[in-house]
């Protein structure tokens, strides 16, 4: 379903932020990015996603989605594309909404933006999703401005919008890290859950390698922007081959000498 080849991204600076990235993700697969901050994790998936600020750019390498470049894309395709079959949880969903404006007006107008459904059908859409991921009162989220839910109720409702189309391809970015530890497990089996029902395929990027070893088919460790640890989630776990990812793990805390990974 998606793959690259040798990525290479610099900013205005000239010094290289990714280098020969390379990855392969078969539909229905999680594969987890795990690295410290400023690893060049999330600008991996604002390449895929054609978002690289005006002084970022890809200048080596090829990303390919179900076989045809996205790097070629224009304006129009990715109008297509962004929003229905390849969406974006963030890391502070929160962070994405009008605070000026009601959740139901937002989401209705998403909705909108991407299909033919009248106003009505939108709204009975948007209570639908908003129910699937556990959201008890959709009626009265849709009435409620941001700043009036809990931030596990702000990262439902965005993960609700990623899912709104069926997306082929969801790119997460640290989905969870804002969350409480209880919330945290709760949307993560919501994630699974999903995945399992409708065979979507996600791509996060975590620092938490406790959570891409959970949830992930395959694991990409990356330091200065390099890939020093990939393999499936037995081979990282268990056989590690950086020293980085084996500092990770000895991170990972430990309770009657069982690791939690």
């Amino acid at each position: 379903m998606l793959e690259i080849k040798n990525l290479a991204i610099q900013y205005a600076d000239k010094k290289p932020v990714v280098e020969n990235f390379s990855l392969s993700i078969k539909a229905g697969d999680i594969v987890s990015i795990v690295g410290e901050s400023g690893s060049g994790k999330s600008t991996v998936l604002r390449a895929i996603l054609g978002l690289l600020s005006n002084q970022g750019k890809v200048i080596a390498g090829d990303i390919l989605y179900e076989g045809i470049s996205l790097l070629k894309k224009s304006l129009k395709d990715w109008l297509q594309l962004r929003g229905t079959e390849i969406t974006m949880i963030s890391q502070d969903c929160g962070g994405t909404l009008n605070p000026i404006r009601k959740i139901g007006s937002q989401y209705v107008e998403y909705i909108q933006a991407h299909s033919h459904l009248s106003k009505k059908e939108a709204e009975e859409k948007a209570l639908w999703m908003l129910k699937k991921v556990k959201l008890h009162e959709p009626k009265n989220v849709m009435e409620s401005y941001p700043h009036q839910l809990s931030g596990g109720m702000k990262q439902r409702v965005g993960i609700a919008m990623a899912l709104t189309f069926q997306p082929k391809l969801i790119l997460a970015d640290e989905p969870t890290s804002a969350l409480d530890v209880t919330t945290q497990a709760h949307i993560i089996r919501e994630l699974l859950e999903l995945r399992k029902e409708s065979n979507t395929t996600f791509l996060l990027v975590t620092h938490n390698i406790g959570v891409a070893a959970y949830m992930s088919d395959q694991i990409i460790v990356m330091q200065n922007g390099k890939i020093v640890d990939q393999g499936t989630r037995e081979d990282v776990i268990e056989h590690p081959q950086s020293d980085y990812t084996k500092k990770l793990l000895a991170a990972v805390p430990e309770m009657d000498g069982d690791r939690f990974v």
